[in-house]
């Protein structure tokens, strides 16, 4: 599943510094004798939370509108698909049939022009074959955007107002930036996808189709 998905670069790190700016001390009056060292000054309390992206793309437990999209993306390239896939199984059918007629027993007679002209069609599909398929990876690849990029980018407003709503001042995506260890209370990740679905129902379409 996840080899066709979309991934979320857009929410590796969401951090709120105007959260820890607010907690800093206030500015000591020239006019004061020594300032207190450093060691007894009041740092910021900062929240940190922890988010496991990928996720968000399972199909049963994920965010809802990832796989409504994506059945609707996959729906619209089905027929490309499976005109590519005859044009693959034809191509196959020849290269047998090329096969059969190159080791036949030595003796039998041979059209020589049909097998160059099997040959020849062979290498012109393969070619077709080619250019049909990189023209549906970079369709599908701009029809992929259209859809998920909207959905990415509330998704990223929805995070960073579940973070705020929580005092969290960063999160941090596990699934792009390597973790030593993270304390199963920090995780967020299942609180944000129950939250997400239940305000953004995958009947509700991020974006109009074509």
């Amino acid at each position: 599943m996840r080899n066709n998905l979309l991934p979320i670069s857009a929410l590796l790190v969401v951090a709120f510094a105007a959260a820890i700016s607010a907690q800093q001390p206030p500015t000591r009056p020239a006019a004061q004798p020594t300032p207190t060292p450093a060691a007894t000054v009041a740092l910021p309390n900062s929240k940190m939370a922890v988010v496991y992206t990928d996720l968000f793309l399972d199909p049963k437990t994920g965010i809802a509108k990832f796989n409504s999209l994506l059945t609707k993306l996959n729906s619209e390239f089905q027929k490309v698909k499976d005109d590519i896939t005859a044009m693959q199984t034809r191509a196959q059918t020849l290269e047998t049939e090329i096969n059969k007629l190159r080791e036949a027993p030595e003796g039998t007679p041979i059209d020589q022009r049909a097998l160059q002209a099997k040959i020849d069609q062979l290498e012109q599909l393969k070619k077709d074959i080619q250019r049909k398929a990189e023209d549906a990876q970079a369709a599908y690849n701009r029809r992929r955007q259209e859809l998920f990029g909207p959905l990415q980018d509330e998704i990223g407003r929805a995070l960073e107002a579940f973070a705020k709503a929580r005092g969290i001042n960063v999160i941090i995506d596990a699934a792009q930036v390597p973790l030593l260890y993270a304390a199963d209370s920090i995780d967020i990740t299942r609180a944000f996808i129950t939250e997400f679905n239940s305000k953004n129902p995958a009947t509700a379409s991020a974006t109009p189709g074509p």
